[in-house]
């Protein structure tokens, strides 16, 4: 149970991404605070402990000043033991994190351990269990060695970018274009290549004016599109409607639901018709206004 619970809420999906060859990863377009955060609580926790010593681990622990909101430092030495955690991953603190995946996952986690130390902080985005909302979400991790030592701090990413919004639909419509039925089929299903953390595909059927797929409400297949309101009572099955007529492509923006967040959010949607039908992704601002 234990190792299930483990491996559920801190290394599915995210040792095979870290045994990369070490490299920035780029910045997400709305995370530049967070990441800069990130950063320097990384970079605080580091120099503590190059000051102080080992004094600096039960400081972590204690989420005092390494840790923020929405970040926090986590520490495993290069045998593969959690040290120090301000985060959720405190349940481990004191084991061997190694002895508790199986063997592809071990394997990456000593690809990350073996790295030798030389000054540079690394980062790399993965899926990790988000302690303020209990979802599992991405990641954004920067990491340094510092002698037998890797600290690591990061922020979360509940919203994709545009540009993922955008490889989402360009997926979807071609796979529409090849085998329709399939595909409709595989939304409704909710198959992950067409549902990716917040983002989600579905399709309209122009003639019919109804939903005949959505990764992420079934309740709304073969419901009446015209008459959708978003969450402030916004028409927006008619605004889509208007938008994409007579057009190949269109973008519509309104409130709702984000399915990782839980919270009526502002969404730009982007439309492309495919014969007799609307195929569309929606993204989320990263910006949210104040409530």
């Amino acid at each position: 149970m234990l190792r299930a619970c483990i491996l559920a809420l801190l290394f599915p999906c995210t040792l095979p991404a870290l045994a990369a060859q070490p490299a920035e990863v780029a910045i997400s377009a709305g995370y530049e605070e967070e990441a800069q955060q990130a950063r320097l609580l990384l970079e605080k926790a580091v120099t503590a402990y190059r000051e102080r010593g080992e004094s600096v681990l039960a400081e972590i622990n204690r989420q005092g000043q390494f840790t923020t909101s929405q970040h926090y430092v986590y520490v495993v030495n290069t045998q593969g033991t959690m040290l120090a955690s301000g985060g959720p991953s405190a349940i481990l603190i004191g084991r061997d994190i190694s002895a508790l995946l199986d063997e592809e996952l071990k394997l990456a986690f000593q690809q990350v351990l073996s790295q030798p130390e030389s000054g540079i902080v690394h980062s790399q985005q993965y899926r990790w269990m988000n302690w303020k909302d209990g979802q599992v979400e991405r990641k954004h991790a920067y990491y340094q060695r510092v002698g037998d030592k890797i600290f690591a701090a990061g922020y979360y990413l509940p919203r994709s970018s545009p540009e993922e919004a955008s490889n989402l639909l360009r997926d979807a419509v071609t796979a529409i274009g090849k085998n329709a039925q399939e595909t409709l089929k595989r939304i409704n299903q909710l198959d992950k290549l067409f549902n990716r953390d917040d983002l989600y595909v579905f399709v309209v059927d122009l003639e019919k004016e109804q939903f005949i797929a959505h990764g992420a409400n079934l309740r709304l297949v073969g419901t009446n599109f015209r008459s959708l309101q978003a969450a402030d009572g916004q028409p927006i099955g008619q605004q889509i409607l208007s938008a994409i007529k007579g057009r190949q492509h269109a973008e519509v923006n309104y409130l709702w639901r984000n399915p990782i967040t839980g919270k009526q959010e502002s969404k730009a949607t982007l439309l492309e018709r495919v014969g007799q039908y609307i195929v569309a992704v929606g993204y989320y601002s990263p910006k949210q206004p104040a409530p």
